[in-house]
């Protein structure tokens, strides 16, 4: 059945006979979805929202509702998506304002990941991937082919160009060039053994402090990771933890935060 009984779907919306609207979708007035497009279950769509073909909706995800902008005043603004995008868990969808056109609009062949956000007045363009967690604030342009990595935050009004690509966990506050790989700067350190932790799983005071002076050497002491581990097994007795820490960093195939 296209639309199943329990799905809610005002009388003024225009579905295709090949839609597919899923168990407790809502599907509000003024809604246009087109052919073999598919709303899982659970999904939230308000209008004015127009929706083309071959798209797939997963559970959760709510498409064209009101924008997170205090100026927004219940102006008649819109949301389109193209053709055959991808749009997972949770993924949040706003319409525009009047402060950017009062469109927010996506083009075709997009992967939006579980938990990503487009604000009011975004322009994605097409082929582009936007993994888990990314947040667009209102206004961002997005370039076709454009790949952003997972919880990463873009400023409003940014630019991220064509065939960029963002690197995760990053923060955006100015325009990616296009063709350009960018990443925010990532300075993670190690600030010794996790003694509490340890203490109250039982470990005993020695075998906290051969830990504490093992890390000491591996991050103080201005020495490559293979010097430090050809330090530490000349200074620190050959305790369990101390085997179980240098095995771990042997078989480390990325490196390990210093």
């Amino acid at each position: 059945m296209p639309i199943h009984p329990t799905a809610i779907v005002d009388p003024s919306a225009q579905i295709d006979e090949t839609a597919v609207i899923g168990p407790f979708c809502v599907i509000g007035a003024d809604v246009t979805i087109g052919a073999h497009t598919g709303l899982k279950a659970h999904v939230f769509v308000e209008g004015p929202t127009t929706i083309g073909q071959e798209n797939i909706f997963y559970p959760y995800s709510t498409v064209g509702v009101a924008p997170q902008d205090l100026k927004y005043h219940g102006e008649r603004a819109e949301t389109h998506i193209g053709n055959r995008n991808k749009i997972r868990e949770f993924v949040t969808i706003h319409r525009g304002t009047t402060g950017g056109g009062l469109l927010t609009s996506i083009g075709s062949d997009n992967l939006l990941m579980a938990y990503s956000h487009v604000a009011h007045d975004v322009r994605l363009g097409s082929h582009c991937v936007l993994a888990n967690g990314v947040t667009l604030a209102g206004h961002v342009v997005i370039g076709d082919w454009a790949v952003i990595g997972a919880f990463t935050g873009v400023h409003q009004f940014c630019r991220i160009g064509k065939h960029s690509m963002v690197g995760g966990y990053s923060v955006i506050t100015q325009d990616v060039m296009p063709f350009a790989t960018t990443v925010s700067k990532r300075e993670n350190s190690v600030f010794g053994a996790n003694a509490t932790g340890l203490e109250r799983r039982g470990f005993d005071a020695v075998a906290i402090e051969h830990l504490q002076n093992a890390l000491r050497i591996l991050t103080r002491a201005n020495l490559n990771t293979s010097q430090a581990i050809a330090r530490i097994e000349e200074e620190i007795p050959p305790t369990e933890e101390i085997a179980d820490l240098l095995a771990f960093i042997r078989s480390s195939e990325r490196g390990v935060i210093k």
